[in-house]
Formats: C-alpha cells, sequence, structure tokens
C-alpha cells in the first residue's frame, strides 16, 4: 500500500506568527509530498512495499539512501505536523513531566538542552525527544532525514517529539536566525499529544 501525504488538522496560517502561513504550505504540499512520492517510487515492486513505515525504518539498509532520506523524510513529518498545534495545547505534566525532571531537573533545563540540541545540529537534520525502554527519556539530534528508528542512529530510543532545523523548515520567516525559530516552537507544542505518545509507549 503506498504512503500518502497526511492532512493537518489545522490550516496552514494557524501557526502565526510562530510558523508563517506560506513556510507551512511549501513544507507540507511541497518538501513532505516530495518525500512520499520518492518514497512510493524507492519502494515498489521490493520486499518492503506493504510494510509499515517504522517496520522500514528499523530494518533499514542505511546504504540504500533513497529509502533513508524519504523514508526518513515522510515519517519525521509526519511526526512534527502532530506535535504542534496553533497555540500551546495543554502543559508537561503527568508521567512525562516526571520523566523530564528525572532526567533533566526540571521543566527549563530540559528546554535549554533541547534547544541546544537543534541549534548545534550543523547543517540540516532534528533534534528529538526520545523515550527508552523503562521510560527514561533522552534528548538527541541526528543529520539530514534520519532518525532514532533507523540502525545505530541517534540516542536509539523511539522519539515523541521533534523539531526541524532544516532551512526550508523556517527560512522564509526567520531567515538565519534558527534560535528565533526554535524559541517559537514552545509556543505551539502540543503537550497533550507528546504526552499521549509516552503514556502509550510507557504502558
Amino acid at each position: 500500500m503506498a504512503f500518502t501525504l497526511p492532512q493537518l488538522g489545522y490550516a496552514y496560517d494557524a501557526l502565526e506568527p510562530n510558523i508563517d502561513a506560506r513556510t507551512m504550505e511549501i513544507h507540507h504540499t511541497k518538501h513532505h509530498q516530495a518525500y512520499v512520492t520518492n518514497l512510493n517510487n524507492a519502494l515498489a515492486g521490493t520486499d518492503h512495499e506493504n510494510k509499515t513505515i517504522e517496520e522500514i525504518l528499523a530494518h533499514l539498509d542505511m546504504n540504500n539512501m533513497a529509502v533513508r532520506n524519504n523514508g526518513g523524510g515522510h515519517w519525521n513529518h509526519s511526526l512534527f505536523w502532530e506535535i504542534i498545534a496553533p497555540e500551546n495545547k495543554g502543559r508537561l505534566s503527568g508521567a512525562l513531566a516526571q520523566a523530564i525532571d528525572a532526567a533533566y531537573g526540571n521543566k527549563e533545563t530540559f528546554m535549554e538542552k533541547f534547544a541546544q540540541a537543534a541549534m548545534t545540529r550543523f547543517g540540516s537534520g532534528w533534534a528529538w525527544l526520545c523515550v527508552h525502554d523503562g521510560g527514561k527519556v533522552e534528548i538527541c539530534s541526528s543529520s539530514n532525514q534520519d532518525n532514532p528508528l533507523m540502525p545505530g542512529i541517534g540516542c536509539g530510543g523511539t522519539p515523541i517529539m521533534g523539531l526541524d532545523v532544516w532551512e526550508h523548515a523556517y527560512y522564509l520567516n526567520y531567515q538565519n536566525r534558527r534560535a528565533d525559530y526554535i524559541s517559537a516552537f514552545w509556543n505551539i507544542i502540543n503537550w497533550n499529544v507528546v504526552e499521549a505518545k509516552y503514556e502509550a509507549f510507557t504502558k
């Protein structure tokens, strides 16, 4: 079954002023759509054609750059659209807040460490909050469209939150001011979704 571009749960202009409408439209309909199209083409006629994207990434031949780049691009962006929202949804609480406090001391330190991972990722890539077996959380980053679901990438956990730091994610509005874009990200986090992903993994 071919992969498809996921629909957003909000309009392209709904995240303004944090992310502008034109960036959202191009990011979703051009960049993400290209990953979906190229992934389907790369999988056509192979043994992976009817597998889930998670199965494909977990058993990925890292030398297969077409599937690595486009499969990662599809999964990464699908998560990104899901964990952002027009306004801050909920607040960091519950078991996820406890896990973050255990790993980083408090929410403020966690935000600083996450922002640092996003800022220091040279070139294009992602910053992640991952969960491990047992509920421990860890921040890491990856280059290009790699993610921790892939063999030998990042911290090896399951991402429950990710921030796209490719220039196409922010350049129209922020130009080279990646730090401002990262700061704005905290205004549109859907903590309800991130917490639900954490709880689903740790059940």
